[in-house]
């Protein structure tokens, strides 16, 4: 293993690193600093995003050592005081992102907008140690169901609880693109009854 990038991504320790589905390995430690290391199987530019979460009060998402995101509690949950809560624990689907934190709450975010979709206050009652997202594969999609994702949150209280992401509403393309064709024909037909002899 040899290191390939260091940098400084929190001020004070790193609580929990997540990394993309490549073959790069990430050690956090004092005071804050982050190096990722390769073993040999792919090279450096195909880095994936890394997430960190830290004792700073902050989680953030790189691309190999420039901020692309971060959170902060003040930002995303307005009525809770800044120090009263810390990002404990952190994964990264690649779509989605999952968080735990110190006073047992569960979050996922979309991963590359860090836009909040799920959201359980104090799911466990003491600090979430660990998080895994349920994976993709066949035996993973039948635990689904018709959810978009789900999470598993570990906490100190000794229990696993299972988190699902509802599956979010969306319209087909083929009705968006009809939408879209029936409002430039409205459009047309509107300007030349405001105008007439427009075409």
């Amino acid at each position: 293993m040899k290191k390939t990038l260091e940098f400084r991504a929190h001020d004070g320790e790193i609580e929990d690193i997540a990394l993309g589905p490549d073959n790069k390995v990430g050690v956090g430690w004092l005071p804050g600093s982050l190096a990722l290391q390769e073993n040999g199987l792919r090279p450096v530019c195909c880095m994936q995003q890394v997430v960190t979460a830290g004792r700073d009060f902050q989680c953030c998402v790189w691309q190999q050592d420039q901020l692309v995101t971060g959170l902060r509690w003040h930002e995303n949950l307005p009525g809770i005081p800044d120090k009263a809560y810390r990002y404990q624990a952190c994964r990264d689907s690649g779509t989605f992102l999952g968080l735990g934190t110190v006073t047992g709450s569960v979050a996922i975010h979309i991963a590359f907008s860090l836009q909040r979709l799920y959201y359980v206050k104090e799911a466990h009652g003491i600090v979430v140690t660990d998080l895994a997202f349920v994976p993709e594969s066949r035996p993973g999609r039948e635990l689904l169901g018709g959810h978009e994702a789900a999470l598993l949150s570990v906490a100190v209280d000794s229990r696993c609880k299972l988190h699902l992401l509802p599956s979010r509403r969306s319209l087909p393309v083929w009705l968006l693109l009809l939408l879209c064709a029936g409002l430039i024909v409205a459009t047309i037909l509107l300007l030349q009854m405001a105008f007439p002899g427009f075409l």
